[in-house]
């Protein structure tokens, strides 16, 4: 949810800036612009709509080698031209990029900027403005910036540069992710290590309430107090051709083909020398001190955390609660005496669940994230870290990552459970080896859920995804991939919850995808399909071989019961995929989301 990029050096900083904010496009946005100081000045090129529209308005005659640049996802004013980032001063001597919201804008506004006209609708306006307004009280432009920053209150990630210093980006955050990447004669700024891999791969990480002047030879990390910090720089981990689509029409249908390496991966970085599964004793320790675990996610994180519950209080017998982490935050419920707090998010960054964490540090209570980005903000603030490796996911609609967040879940119960001498139902090594050799025949079955997409979604307005059990929890994913992507209002429900509501909303031919991959409810979910066809819909039943009968649409290679949501989501998700396409959608990167959540 948006990007920041800047680079100061020697070469002209226009390409170099477009490129980075390209990378940056799977956060979600509606508007981009970049700003560059030269000897002539500060020049801005913004628009609203996609990165080729900005480049398509950018003077490819201006040539300048410091600039910002940002991409916009609108919280505060419409998304419109003016509202898009950079932002200026009223003399225009200042320009900014921000992240984040400023929840006391309008207090700043009323408290210090009464005498400026504002041109925009949005908090970082003030921003720039209070910049200004302290520079022209006699501050020099690090102490303005400085005195700013101590006045704002909520997130951000703020790059500003001055017409009069075109040596200097001044750079700081709050809760908003922020990076400042290192090179020879040059220094960037991106919010994302992906977005300035194509200059360099070194970088140091900011913690809240840090400033930075970066120069082109020298970068100055302070502390609000104007106090010198030292820390040393960390090589980003990432292949520049793991965040290319190849020969793939969009990322989404390379990452869903890419989850069979993704659980080899899994199984290689997490088994010891002897083929055992193994992982931080201190996690082993904090799981085995808690009397409940809460889990904490958002979207399909969430999904994630209810199978997760499943993996964990059957195999480790440990009390599990899993909590939507924008209510958690504001409504904690009554806590156990030990409890264990396991945050879940794709990017490590998630606004929501890291102001939980911030709470229960306080209280505390001992933390685990799960996460696909290592050095990510919820990675370094938790006690622990358990990584995905599932590599970059750039489509808005997350496939590899829910998929490796169950692997995952199960390596932390599974380990858990031998620790406290319990009995594992099977070995999950070689269960997890079945999966991705399931999911590859699910990946060379393309043509039967593109013909699933068509004949079921290609026209209607919405669509039911019913499921008993551990089915249930992956119709709510399905719904959710849906809904994403093809914009069909979908919901996810569990079988027997229709009958109390739902199946009102059952009309001639609507859609009914059932999962049916568990023994125990196999027959009354089958029960719940005949009630919705009597009423008129058109059921589409996946089920897994072994439980599969006459009339349904497809079969699922076996495995073993409690891992089937990492094959029964993969027909869901290409299902989602095609019905997409069939509609003409942006697959990739639908309207009004984003990937990465930086704000609550």
């Amino acid at each position: 949810m948006c990007g920041i990029v800047g680079y100061i050096g020697y070469n002209d900083s226009k390409e170099i800036l477009l490129k980075g904010l390209e990378k940056l496009e799977y956060r979600g946005y509606d508007s981009a612009g970049i700003a560059v100081i030269n000897n002539d000045g500060v020049q801005i090129f913004k628009e609203k709509g996609r990165i080729a529209d900005l480049r398509e308005a950018v003077d490819p005659k201006v040539e300048a080698q410091t600039g910002i640049g940002h991409t916009r996802w609108a919280t505060h004013g419409v998304p419109s031209r003016t509202n898009s980032h950079p932002h200026q001063s009223a003399s225009e001597r200042f320009t900014l990029v921000h992240n984040g919201v400023i929840e006391n804008y309008d207090i700043l506004k009323r408290e210090y900027l009464q005498n400026v006209e504002m041109k925009s609708e949005t908090d970082t306006e003030v921003i720039v403005q209070l910049v200004e307004l302290f520079a022209n009280e006699g501050l020099q432009v690090e102490d303005a910036f400085r005195k700013t920053l101590t006045l704002l209150h909520g997130s951000y990630a703020l790059a500003l540069i001055d017409e009069q210093d075109k040596e200097t980006i001044y750079v700081a955050k709050n809760k908003s992710p922020l990076l400042v990447g290192l090179g020879f004669g040059f220094n960037v700024v991106a919010s994302d290590a992906m977005a300035m891999l194509q200059v360099t791969d070194k970088y140091v990480e900011l913690m809240d309430k840090e400033m930075v002047i970066v120069k082109k030879e020298e970068v100055t990390i302070k502390n609000l107090d104007g106090e010198v910090i030292n820390r040393e720089p960390y090589t980003a981990e990432l292949d520049a051709s793991d965040i290319e689509k190849g020969t793939y029409p969009h990322y989404m249908l390379k990452e869903i083909d890419e989850q069979p390496a993704v659980m080899r991966k899994i199984i290689q970085n997490y088994q010891d020398e002897n083929g055992e599964l193994e992982i931080d004793s201190d996690i082993v320790t904090a799981m085995n001190d808690a009397d409940r675990i809460y889990i904490i996610a958002a979207g399909t994180s969430y999904h994630a955390g209810l199978v997760g519950k499943q993996f964990i209080e059957r195999m480790a017998q440990i009390p599990v609660e899993v909590h939507i982490s924008s209510e958690f935050g504001y409504n904690m419920p009554l806590l156990s005496k030990k409890p264990l707090f396991i945050f879940i998010s794709q990017s490590g960054e998630t606004a929501d669940s890291r102001q939980v964490l911030v709470q229960v540090k306080e209280m505390g209570h001992k933390s685990l994230t799960i996460t696909n980005v290592p050095g990510s903000t919820l990675s370094r603030e938790a006690d622990h870290t358990m990584l995905l490796y599932a590599g970059p996911e750039i489509a808005v609609a997350s496939t590899k990552a829910y998929t490796a967040q169950l692997a995952v879940l199960a390596i932390l119960a599974e380990v858990t459970a031998k620790s406290r001498a319990m009995e594992v139902p099977f070995n999950l090594v070689q269960e997890l080896g079945i999966v991705a050799n399931a999911m590859e025949v699910l990946r060379d079955s393309k043509e039967d859920f593109e013909m699933i997409a068509h004949e079921y979604l290609s026209t209607t307005r919405n669509c039911f995804f019913i499921g008993r059990g551990i089915d249930f929890y992956v119709g709510l994913e399905g719904a959710l991939k849906l809904k994403e992507i093809s914009y069909i209002q979908a919901e996810g429900f569990a079988g027997g919850e229709l009958k109390h509501g739902t199946i009102a909303l059952i009309e001639e031919g609507t859609p009914v995808i059932a999962l049916a991959t568990q023994k125990f409810v196999n027959l009354s979910i089958r029960g719940n399909v005949k009630e919705v066809v009597a009423r008129g819909a058109n059921p589409c039943i996946i089920s897994m071989d072994g439980l599969n009968m006459e009339d349904d649409r497809f079969v699922i290679p076996e495995v073993h019961e409690l891992l089937t949501p990492l094959i029964s989501v993969v027909p869901v998700q290409l299902i989602s995929y095609y019905a997409a396409l069939h509609r003409d959608c942006d697959v990739d990167k639908p309207r009004n989301l984003a990937k990465s959540v930086t704000v609550e």
